[in-house]
C-alpha cells in the first residue's frame, strides 16, 4: 500500500468512527489551503512504522454532536473523538498513538506537505482531517537494523490489548435512546472468531472463554504483516 493510499484509508476509517447522523465521505482537498485558526481542533501524534501528526477540525454541528456523544458528563472531545483517532492511525501500520488533545492545529491545516480531507455527508462538510507524515529516513523502514538492545528500551512500554465481537453503526439519536434491556445487533454471527487488537491494530484471532469467571481469549491465529495491512 502507498502513503498516499494508507493516508485515504485512514481518512475513511476516521470518518466511519466520527458520531455522524449521516455516513460521512473523505474527500482530499489540495494542500495547504484550509485555514483552522480560531476551529475546535483537537490533535495527536503517532509513532510508528509511519510516524505522523494527525488532526481534526470540527465544523458547528460536528462539534454538537461530538459533545452529545460523549453523553451528559464533563467527557472530553479529546476522549470522545479518540477512537476514530486509533482507527486511522492503525491504517498507517502497527505503532503507538499518544496523547490526544484540544490545541491549535492552524499551521498542520496550513501546512503544504500535510494530506487534508473534508469529511462531509454529501451536502457540507462536518469535520476535517489533516494528516502529516514525518520523515522516515531514520526509521526502520529504511534498512536500519533494530538490535536487540534498542528494542529492549521499550520493552515496559504498556500498549492497549481489547477484544472485539463485533461492532455496529447506530446514530447519535439511537444511542441517547438506549435503555437497559434493549439489544444491539452486531455485524457478526454467533461462533465467529474475535478479533484481538493490540493499540487498535489487528494482530490475531480468537474465541471467548471463561477463565475462573472472568472472560479471556484464547488466540487462534496470529495475523502476519500482509494479513493485518489488507
Amino acid at each position: 500500500m502507498s502513503t498516499t493510499q494508507a493516508l485515504t484509508a485512514a481518512a475513511t476509517a476516521l470518518a466511519a468512527m466520527l458520531p455522524s447522523a449521516a455516513p460521512l465521505q473523505a474527500v482530499q482537498l489540495p494542500a495547504g489551503n484550509l485555514d483552522a485558526a480560531g476551529s475546535v481542533t483537537v490533535a495527536v501524534d503517532y509513532v510508528g512504522a509511519v510516524s505522523a501528526e494527525l488532526a481534526i477540525m470540527l465544523s458547528g454541528r460536528a462539534e454538537n454532536s461530538v459533545r452529545q456523544a460523549g453523553g451528559t458528563g464533563t467527557v472530553a472531545l479529546a476522549d470522545v473523538l479518540r477512537p476514530a483517532l486509533e482507527a486511522a492511525s492503525s491504517e498507517l501500520g502497527s505503532g503507538v498513538l499518544g496523547d490526544v488533545t484540544e490545541r491549535d492545529a492552524a499551521a498542520l491545516f496550513g501546512d503544504s506537505k500535510a494530506a487534508v480531507f473534508s469529511l462531509t455527508d454529501g451536502t457540507e462538510p462536518f469535520a476535517w482531517l489533516a494528516i502529516r507524515v514525518r520523515d522516515t529516513a531514520t526509521s526502520g523502514s529504511s534498512g536500519v537494523e533494530l538490535s536487540a538492545q534498542k528494542l529492549g528500551r521499550i520493552n515496559d512500554v504498556e500498549m492497549a490489548l481489547s477484544v472485539v465481537i463485533g461492532r455496529t453503526r447506530m446514530n447519535v439519536a439511537n444511542v441517547l435512546g438506549l435503555e437497559p434491556g434493549n439489544v444491539v445487533d452486531l455485524d457478526r454471527s454467533a461462533g465467529s472468531p474475535a478479533d484481538v487488537l493490540l493499540n487498535g491494530r489487528l494482530i490475531a484471532h480468537g474465541e471467548v472463554v471463561v477463565v475462573d469467571q472472568d472472560y479471556a481469549v484464547r488466540i487462534t491465529k496470529i495475523l502476519d504483516t500482509a494479513e493485518t495491512v489488507g
